[in-house]
């Protein structure tokens, strides 16, 4: 349905509204009307900053396709688009691609430095190449980028990435750290895109317990319910989440461009508009200046909110932990891990060394001989 089958101002306002939906799939829904898809978010943008359709009737009505365009229209446009979204030459000539204008990355950055729109601070080495999985959702990366300063308290971004698209599946601007707040964000993710194979996280709150030095939380126990591997990044080494952390310095640059909210709510409201255009709108170089959203699609394993009960392998040594995560095995007291309190564990004695495992994960090694233990958190194969 092109702008010109009916009214300019009609197909607008349609646009916006559907595009304001979360249900709604901006890629879909640009190609339906066609236009582009900085031109939907464009719509999108205004209306949502103004918080009403006039937002988008009080605009220009040009067309936006001019195939002669002047030269200083087309640095308008260069310009336009750089205002926007902040993004490089690389990044822009995608765009203007798309908008029909076809220049060459130097030129872009020669109207952006003519402009005074290339700062010290825009440059940055080039990306590296990142090992990744072959599928979606084999694998997301999960993390806390540092907070912000907000009225009566703080945020704290909470951002959920698939490892082979970038598709970010969660950004959320919270208040807290704490176990049920994270934890109703992950439902919430889960319950749009279904449950990932494996999950990437660093050592810290609420998903590892540095207090009882035994690994696993409430939080990371549940994950583990949902049959999702945990995979936890090496101490002081955030490289292990590359993509993630990567992630987080566009999400700086985008916060810093739009304008630093200043409550928890406004937060949210930037960081929905964030994850939109990283999503379907920005770009990667690592996609071959594809959008994430072209690579993603939602996992076919559903969100169990009452998972089902956990089946060893037949003939397997279990044994059902007390309420502080403990058990006897030859007489000897064992904690395995307070986080599991009441569960059945599976016991398996290798060269008097004790594997403690928990449904598809080992949690535990316990020495036999001298009763120390250690924290193992490794998946278990498959075919075990």
């Amino acid at each position: 349905m092109p702008w010109g089958s009916s009214s300019v101002t009609e197909e607008r306002v349609k646009f916006v509204i559907r595009a304001s939906q979360d249900s709604s799939n901006m890629s879909a829904l640009c190609r339906e009307f066609g236009i582009s898809r900085p031109t939907g978010y464009k719509w999108l943008d205004r209306f949502v900053r103004a918080g009403s359709v006039l937002g988008v009737l009080e605009h220009s009505r040009r067309p936006h396709h001019i195939p002669n365009r002047t030269p200083e229209e087309r640095e308008d446009l260069v310009v336009d688009l750089r205002r926007q979204y902040g993004w490089g030459a690389k990044k822009l000539r995608v765009l203007l691609l798309q908008e029909g204008l076809d220049l060459k990355v130097a030129t872009i950055n020669r109207i952006l430095k003519r402009r005074g729109l290339v700062h010290v601070k825009d440059s940055h080495r080039p990306a590296v190449k990142r090992f990744e999985r072959e599928r979606p959702n084999q694998l997301w990366q999960m993390d806390f980028k540092g907070d912000y300063a907000v009225w009566c308290g703080r945020c704290y971004p909470l951002s959920i990435l698939d490892d082979h698209s970038r598709f970010i599946v969660g950004l959320y601007a919270l208040g807290g750290q704490d176990t049920e707040t994270v934890r109703s964000s992950l439902i919430a993710t889960f319950e749009r895109y279904g449950v990932p194979e494996a999950m990437l996280m660093d050592h810290g709150v609420p998903w590892w317990s540095n207090s009882n030095g035994y690994g696993l939380t409430r939080l990371s126990v549940s994950l583990i319910k949902q049959g999702i591997r945990l995979y936890f990044s090496g101490v002081r080494h955030p490289q292990t989440q590359g993509k993630v952390e990567r992630f987080h310095r566009t999400l700086t640059a985008a916060v810093r461009h739009r304008g630093r909210p200043s409550t928890l709510s406004e937060f949210a409201e930037v960081f929905k508009a964030i994850r939109r255009e990283y999503n379907d709108v920005r770009p990667h170089e690592s996609l071959e200046m594809d959008v994430p959203s072209n690579h993603y699609h939602p996992s076919k394993r559903a969100y169990e909110p009452e998972p089902s009960a956990w089946e060893y392998p037949e003939g397997s040594d279990l044994v059902r932990l007390n309420q502080k995560g403990g058990m006897y095995y030859r007489k000897h007291r064992h904690v395995v891990c307070e986080a599991l309190g009441g569960e059945v564990v599976r016991l398996e004695e290798i060269n008097d060394k004790l594997l403690v495992s928990y449904r598809q994960m080992y949690i535990r090694e316990i020495d036999c001989s001298t009763g120390r233990s250690r924290a193992l958190l490794l998946p278990v194969e498959p075919n075990q």
